[in-house]
């Protein structure tokens, strides 16, 4: 059987780590990269150190607005799929890779199987709010991370075709975890262990208006501890083209890190500051408090267990931060860590 992964941006590659690892020796399977992103920083040093087979195809489409970067992918993953002629194409996520492959792929009459479905913000602003909505609508198969998801995705008739599977995450989560400790990786740029916060803010909600953005990386400035800001390359333009200092007061201006370089920077930070999907979620799989500048959450479970504080007042975000440790839980609402093993076995049609 052939298996399409088709990939694009940073946290899709995290995702198809454990998914490749599961495939070897059972199906053939290659990955399509499409160059959402396309700089080392935000691709190559994924699949390097996460061990991730090189794609057989990159489309290297590059950046642009949604609909010229989408029609790119579409016309590349057309040719693509029609040369290669999968049994399966799996999408990831919530990108414009994720939309762009799952309608190429419906258009051939190809199956098309969903990892992370089900997710909902609520927030139809939000591009990757369309992205899933759409794609789990087209998706032959459908794996939702969550119960939560699961009872989306029923909400929405597509309960016969969803399987709850666990989060992809969670698996590459807990093996970077356990690298890290056995090496006993450092806090990054010297900083001492507890004594800084991590933060990313990247989302247009938080970036487009500069008023708003001046008041996000004020309040990371004045807070008590070195922040360490990974600042995404949208970050550091708009910053640029708004006139707005990053390396200022509390904060120490970082690009972003290596996966393994990530989980270690967090595991030993006092906190995380974000407004990133999945940094919540692997914050609170190491037990890290999260303080997320969103209204709204996709990860639901964090803030419910109380390790994820939602502020959309950038005036908050101080409060948010220096609140005390949560409860100590052992909750896993995000799967055992052997959530790509269920996905091969699904989409090889195995019962586990």
């Amino acid at each position: 059987m052939r298996i399409l992964s088709v990939v694009g941006a940073r946290p899709q590659f995290v995702k198809v780590a454990p998914i490749a690892a599961a495939m070897e020796g059972r199906a053939d399977h290659l990955i399509v990269h499409t160059g959402q992103h396309y700089d080392d920083l935000m691709s190559d040093v994924f699949f390097r150190d996460l061990g991730i087979p090189a794609p057989a195809v990159n489309l290297e489409v590059g950046s642009g607005s949604h609909g010229r970067q989408t029609g790119r992918m579409l016309e590349g993953l057309e040719r693509e799929f029609e040369r290669l002629s999968p049994d399966w194409v799996l999408v990831y996520g919530d990108t414009n890779s994720t939309v762009a492959a799952a309608l190429a792929a419906v258009k051939l009459h190809l199956p098309v199987a969903h990892l992370e479905a089900g997710l909902r913000s609520f927030n139809r602003r939000m591009p990757e709010e369309h992205n899933r909505v759409l794609t789990d609508h087209a998706a032959d198969l459908l794996f939702a991370p969550t119960r939560a998801a699961m009872a989306h995705l029923e909400r929405e008739g597509l309960a016969e075709r969803s399987r709850l599977v666990g989060d992809v995450m969670t698996d590459v989560l807990h093996r970077t975890r356990d690298r890290v400790l056995a090496e006993s990786r450092l806090a990054p740029h010297g900083l001492p262990a507890s004594g800084y916060y991590v933060a990313t803010i990247h989302r247009p909600d938080n970036t487009d208006d500069p008023e708003r953005l001046r008041a996000i990386v004020e309040a990371l400035a004045d807070l008590p501890l070195p922040v360490l800001l990974l600042a995404h390359p949208r970050l550091r333009s708009l910053a640029a083209q708004h006139g707005i200092l990053l390396e200022t007061g509390a904060l120490r201006v970082s690009d972003p890190l290596s996966y393994p370089e990530l989980v270690a920077s967090v595991l030993h930070s006092a906190g995380v500051v974000t407004d990133s999907g999945g940094l919540q979620k692997e914050a609170f799989l190491l037990r890290v408090p999260t303080t997320t500048v969103r209204p709204e959450t996709e990860w639901v479970e964090t803030v419910d267990l109380g390790w994820n504080v939602l502020v959309n007042d950038p005036e908050q975000i101080a409060a948010a931060v220096s609140r005390p440790v949560p409860k100590a839980t052992d909750a896993a609402p995000y799967g055992d860590g052997h959530a790509a093993e269920a996905v091969v076995d699904e989409l090889l049609g195995e019962a586990r």
